[in-house]
């Protein structure tokens, strides 16, 4: 992943702060390539967290997880990159990635990072 993407992340202001509340995101669309095969990995992201002082622009994110079409990355590592850089741009109070992958070679893979302050 190039760091440069990760500086389209963009936020906004929370509008209530003073509040825990959750924020879940789905990406059903999600779509890497194999760094072994070089073969199409297909997932489904979903992002859930409680936002500090900034919330995540979704058209940025949209962008962000596109740019990962392109590159080769294992299951494990789409996941603790995406929740690496998602806290890098807004900071939350937690974050859970859920990333939910296709079945493939007979094998269904769901790999979980959390974060929490």
């Amino acid at each position: 992943m190039k760091k440069e993407m990760v500086t389209l992340i963009e936020t906004f202001d929370n509008p209530k702060p003073e509040r825990d509340y959750e924020i879940v995101i789905e990406c059903p669309e999600f779509t890497c390539l194999c760094p072994k095969t070089g073969q199409p990995d297909f997932a489904s992201i979903t992002i859930a967290y409680i936002p500090d002082t900034l919330c995540i622009e979704l058209k940025s994110l949209k962008l962000y997880i596109w740019s990962y079409r392109n590159e080769g990355a294992f299951h494990e590592a789409v996941a603790n990159k995406i929740l690496d850089d998602l806290v890098w741009a807004c900071k939350p109070r937690s974050m859970k990635i859920t990333a939910d992958f296709n079945l493939r070679g007979g094998i269904h893979t769901t790999v979980i990072a959390e974060y929490k302050k």
